[in-house]
């Protein structure tokens, strides 16, 4: 299907994320924008207050990758970001997004705003850092690309795990990622949930196997317990 000239797509995937969804439709409610949420098999009505906040359903078999290649392969839209259902996009977010239609083919992200004191403030200035030191954007920081490169890589990889590492290693072959003059505000859960310092240890380690050569794969079960 050919792209529409000078628009967005939203891309989301969900597994059970009713209430977070719900939260992020509403912001995204009256915009230009062509939202398509992508269900992994939801059974707390995910897919139902999708459908009901006229956002565009696909199902999928639960992997975060597969389901973010194929909202981006179902986008009829130049530009595709990409998002959390618990992201918190403001409406100055939501401005610059709409102004993207006007810039040249790119990819890139959003620096992040954690919200729960001052550890998770430090938490979201070392994301922040890492990514403008490295190229590399993960999932909480909005990943967005123009539908170009996406085709020029061959989409998304489908991975259950580490997709946003790999997605930004193979397009930072590309190009630089842009980085986006708003700030995005991300969800604080996983963080609150294990413990800031917890969730930075698995982190660093589930990518430090995958760059010795780990399959996402066999991380996700070990995460997991698959």
């Amino acid at each position: 299907m050919p792209a529409a000239a000078g628009s967005v797509s939203v891309v989301v995937p969900v597994l059970d994320d009713a209430p977070a969804l719900r939260r992020l439709l509403g912001t995204l409610a009256g915009t230009s924008f062509e939202v398509i949420v992508v269900d992994g098999g939801s059974r707390d009505g995910s897919a139902e207050a999708a459908e009901q906040a006229g956002a565009r359903v696909i199902r999928s078999p639960a992997s975060r990758g597969l389901q973010l290649d194929k909202g981006h392969r179902a986008a009829t839209r130049d530009w595709i970001w990409m998002l959390h259902a618990d992201a918190e996009p403001s409406p100055a977010n939501v401005k610059e997004v709409a102004g993207w239609p006007s810039r040249p083919p790119g990819w890139g992200c959003f620096g992040v705003r954690l919200e729960g004191g001052p550890p998770l403030q430090l938490v979201a200035w070392l994301m922040n850092r890492r990514s403008a030191l490295t190229g590399i954007c993960t999932g909480d920081q909005g990943l967005f690309a123009h539908r170009q490169l996406l085709n020029a890589i061959g989409g998304v990889p489908r991975q259950p795990l580490m997709e946003d590492i790999e997605l930004s290693k193979r397009l930072r072959r590309l190009s630089r990622p842009l980085r986006a003059k708003t700030i995005l505000s991300a969800s604080s859960r996983r963080w609150q949930r294990q413990g800031a310092a917890q969730t930075i240890a698995t982190m660093w380690w589930l990518r430090a196997r995958y760059a010795l050569g780990a399959s996402a794969e066999g991380l996700y079960r070990r995460y997991y317990g698959q």
